[in-house]
């Protein structure tokens, strides 16, 4: 785990934009957006960017950039008005970053997790009593048995260090991929409980994260369809999965407000998560 404090970088300067398709944006609201990309370069070819600038986000958490920010050589990853942090992986794998329209006190890069943080799955910005953080999480495959071994270790290692920050005197929210089906309603189709991402194990570690230790699915506090999900694997619209979703501290769960899964256009397999939370980015807390 790295951390660093934070200052201006040339060329960005916060600027207003206007409000896009997931509304309910009407002054005191503070909206973070988080969005699992397959590749930051495809999903801007898809019009991501262009979406976005309508949304009027004051945090934008994106996972799996399969990247490097030298070798973005476009405006267009670096939107007017935000400061943009990277965590890229020198192969260009996974990838993690944080646009944000205030600057930070601090960035932390990684958890703190040896095994895990050269894999680029984590960073986090720190404001002045919020941080937020673009997390990916491992995903695992019943054809190799490591991954299913290394998933659980890190589900293990950040359900400790969920814990330990409860005792801190700041709020959390951790905005991105999980790549767990919580409930029943969070999976289009039938899944076995053996299959990764849907594993017994899995939905019992966000049940102990919910109940025992009271972080809150933003997007289910505010959402109990049972049609709504973030994920189609095999491109198959009858079988999606929600597996994006922010995770937030118990002292903001009366501060969530309004939640859209945006499903009108297609930039990856994943769709963009739109929270809204009723505090002024200003603010924080």
């Amino acid at each position: 785990m790295q951390t660093r404090p934070c200052c201006s970088k040339e060329g960005v300067s916060p600027a207003i934009v206007v409000a896009g398709h997931s509304g309910k944006r009407l002054g005191r609201y503070m909206r973070i957006i988080n969005f699992s990309a397959d590749g930051i370069v495809q999903a801007a070819d898809k019009g991501f960017y262009d979406w976005l600038a309508r949304e009027d986000a004051d945090i934008v958490c994106i996972q799996d950039i399969r990247t490097q920010e030298h070798l973005l050589r476009n405006d267009r990853y670096f939107p007017q008005g935000y400061f943009p942090y990277f965590l890229d992986h020198p192969d260009s794998h996974n990838g993690v970053l944080i646009y944000t329209r205030k600057m930070p006190k601090a960035i932390m890069f990684g958890l703190g997790f040896t095994e895990f943080d050269g894999e680029a799955r984590y960073i986090q910005a720190d404001f002045d009593e919020l941080s937020i953080g673009s997390i990916m999480v491992p995903a695992a495959s019943l054809d190799e048995p490591q991954s299913l071994e290394r998933k659980k270790l890190f589900l293990e290692l950040l359900y400790n260090h969920l814990e330990k920050i409860l005792n801190k005197r700041r709020q959390y929210i951790f905005a991105g991929c999980w790549n767990i089906a919580h409930q029943l309603r969070d999976t289009q189709q039938h899944v076995d409980d053996n299959q990764p991402g849907f594993l017994l194990s899995e939905r019992r570690w966000m049940d102990d994260v919910t109940h025992k230790l009271g972080y809150v699915d933003a997007f289910r506090s505010v959402n109990s369809d049972d049609d709504e999900f973030s994920w189609w694997p095999d491109g198959d619209k009858n079988n999606g999965r929600r597996v994006d979703f922010q995770l937030v501290s118990p002292g903001l769960r009366n501060k969530i407000d309004y939640g859209v899964i945006y499903k009108n256009q297609s930039f990856s397999s994943h769709a963009p998560l739109v929270m809204d939370y009723d505090m002024l980015f200003s603010e924080d807390v």
